[in-house]
């Protein structure tokens, strides 16, 4: 069974860094993969594409040694198990709310005793009944990894003890939805979310595990650095993209060409704030 590039460095005291592809094209994965970024994180929460497709995908990150890290929806348990079987490193939980529901999703995620995971030894991650299934199961546990995401008050207020769950590898703000929820959308800076961050960052120490936040800047990795996180997510291919366009647009009108643009230049992505 492959390792994971991220439980390793983790292992290691290093940082690690994941990288966002929402394109669905394989030679996006494969370029990452063969770029050796740690990780990629997959987005099965807000995206349509099944989970047929996030095997593709991560079978084209396979060229090199990047973990796929997949999101499901809230609740999506059972889907967790066919992600992970496809060859997911990492399982990202969304809106989790209590120390229960971080059980739910460790129960889901891994093999008896630490869970209650279905076998299935058919698939990329084992891989293909290649193994003995004693070996297997123990691999499985080691090298796949659990986070947790907290988007709401109350989540945060309990951070400790969810980061406290055995099996439960990381806790995650997610600054998104934390400040949709507060009334403060896209103010990332906004002293709550600071607070909140903080919270995250010493309920994560105080449990001995990984904590981390999407970092829009490197300056906000140093400082995420700074407060101990070892978990960084930053950079998405669609601002890449969309960047090295608008660069592109902005050199050739320099030569006195135009372009009927329909997006609205006045914006500034979230993603990079």
């Amino acid at each position: 069974m492959r390792k994971s590039r991220v439980k390793g460095k983790w292992r290691r005291g290093e940082p690690a860094c994941l990288t966002t592809a929402h394109l669905t094209d394989p030679s996006v994965y494969e370029m990452i993969g063969l770029m050796g970024f740690d990780g990629i994180w997959m987005d099965m929460e807000h995206h349509a594409y099944t989970v047929e497709t996030a095997g593709n995908l991560m079978r084209a990150a396979r060229v090199g040694s990047t973990d796929c890290m997949v999101r499901p929806a809230k609740g999506e348990f059972m889907r967790m198990g066919r992600m992970l079987e496809a060859g997911a490193a990492g399982i990202m939980y969304p809106r989790c709310e209590s120390p229960a529901e971080a059980r739910e999703v460790v129960k889901w995620s891994k093999f008896a005793p630490l869970g209650a995971r279905g076998f299935d030894g058919g698939n990329p991650d084992m891989p293909y009944c290649m193994i003995p299934m004693d070996q297997y199961v123990k691999q499985a546990n080691e090298e796949t990894f659990v986070v947790v995401q907290l988007e709401d008050k109350n989540a945060v207020e309990h951070a400790y003890e969810i980061a406290s769950v055995e099996g439960v590898d990381a806790i995650l703000l997610g600054p998104a939805d934390f400040t949709v929820l507060n009334g403060i959308p896209g103010q990332f800076n906004h002293p709550l979310v600071q607070e909140a961050t903080k919270k995250v960052a010493a309920a994560a120490k105080a449990a001995g595990k990984e904590w981390g936040r999407p970092a829009g800047t490197i300056d906000d990795i140093k400082r995420f650095m700074d407060m101990g996180s070892r978990f960084i997510l930053h950079g998405c291919d669609l601002v890449y993209i969309k960047s090295g366009w608008e660069k592109m647009q902005k050199d050739l009108s320099a030569l006195g060409f135009t372009f009927d643009n329909r997006i609205d230049q006045g914006g500034q992505s979230y993603l990079t704030k």
